[in-house]
């Protein structure tokens, strides 16, 4: 259980901040940009929720969206956690939080249900539609975000495959879902090629 009693210790006051293992880094460390996404993604799918929430009729299947959402919340602070601690010999790094196929194995089953019900493309999607899959679509973009950071972390530094593949699957996850609350694609805003020229 994590206890917090101070908010702020000064600590970052010199630009650094502490990893999971201790070790002081920059702030604009990769490492610390790459969970530090992650947790942009984590706040942009909160707002998701809030407008979903608002919707009414609440119906089973917003529910169900909101369950997910609220799962995917925590994974993104399970995958920070995962982050923020680098892979080593260290007692730290031996006991830290890890993703685990589990987690990517769960979204791919939700995408495959959701996009069981959804016709297939035949256009690019704008983001929009919906208020809640206008805010999907920008959490979608800020997880691609997220994974452009891990993977360029990847190259320097051994990280958890499975923190990478999740998130390459949330992305594909929220692109999914925002079709899915757009009346399963029906309010979906497509892409005309050339149309404003």
């Amino acid at each position: 259980m994590v206890t917090l009693s101070r908010i702020y210790t000064r600590g970052g006051d010199a630009g650094q901040t502490s990893l999971g293992d201790g070790e002081r880094v920059a702030k604009h460390d990769i490492r610390v940009e790459a969970y530090g996404t992650a947790d942009e993604a984590n706040s942009v799918l909160g707002l998701a929720r809030v407008a979903l929430q608002r919707v009414v009729p609440m119906t089973d299947r917003l529910r169900e969206a909101d369950a997910m959402l609220g799962r995917i919340q925590n994974d993104l602070f399970d995958l920070g956690a995962d982050l923020c601690t680098p892979e080593g010999d260290g007692k730290r790094a031996s006991q830290a939080l890890r993703m685990v196929a589990s987690q990517v194995e769960r979204l791919e089953r939700e995408i495959d249900a959701m996009n069981a019900e959804l016709q297939p493309l035949k256009s690019f999607i704008l983001p929009g539609g919906s208020e809640v899959a206008a805010w999907l679509h920008l959490g979608r973009t800020v997880a691609r975000r997220a994974e452009r950071c891990m993977t360029r972390l990847a190259v320097e530094q051994k990280i958890n495959p499975e923190a990478i593949k999740y998130m390459n699957r949330l992305s594909d996850h929220l692109f999914v879902l925002a079709r899915r609350l757009n009346d399963n694609g029906a309010a979906d805003v497509l892409w005309v090629p050339g149309a404003a020229r």
